[in-house]
């Protein structure tokens, strides 16, 4: 997550990842609702003026540690050709978006993002453009390698993918598996 420059001191990355964790564990435990900064600073052992100091709200907070999740599960995908950098890829999304620790912060910051029009700025530039660039990055290898003439613009590729999964996450309960991951692979060919 880029950190930007805000007045006070450094950050301490043991305090940071104890708020990050205890972002993780609340909305596990009690839901997104139960979320506070009040709650974070408590569960993680510092004070509240320590996380406004580093973060503007509590979904900013469980944004950047769904973002370092998402960061360390996804990686560099390039194992040479498209079928095994998508499954790749969703494999590594479906497990994120299905982790009982991580879905209901998925939802709760997708909610918190219609509620709040800065952090839904924020929430795009921090966390969904990122998934979408790993997913381009995939499409533009194999648009290179000759794997891949499409026929719609990449972005709207990159929509119908991505789209496909939080549809599945926010409105119906169906699941994030294999057969997924080959529907949506044949969708790009």
């Amino acid at each position: 997550m880029t950190e930007t420059s805000r007045p006070g001191r450094k950050r301490s990355e043991i305090s940071r990842q104890a708020i990050l964790a205890a972002s993780i564990d609340i909305v596990h435990e009690s839901g997104y609702s139960a979320l506070s900064v009040e709650a974070i600073a408590k569960r993680a052992g510092t004070g509240k003026q320590t996380i406004y100091r580093w973060w503007p709200s509590k979904a900013d907070v469980a944004m950047e540690a769904l973002a370092d999740l998402a960061e360390a599960r996804l990686g560099a995908l390039d194992h040479g050709n498209l079928a095994e950098d998508m499954r790749a890829l969703m494999r590594a999304n479906f497990g994120i978006a299905t982790d009982p620790q991580i879905r209901g912060l998925l939802q709760g910051l997708m909610a918190e993002a219609q509620l709040d029009s800065e952090f839904a700025a924020r929430f795009r530039t921090n966390f969904l453009e990122r998934r979408r660039r790993s997913l381009g990055r995939v499409l533009v290898r194999a648009r290179d390698r000759g794997e891949l003439v499409p026929k719609v613009p990449l972005n709207v590729m990159v929509d119908a993918v991505l789209g496909a999964i939080w549809y599945r996450i926010i409105a119906i309960p169906a699941p994030l598996d294999e057969a997924l991951a080959d529907h949506l692979l044949t969708l790009v060919r």
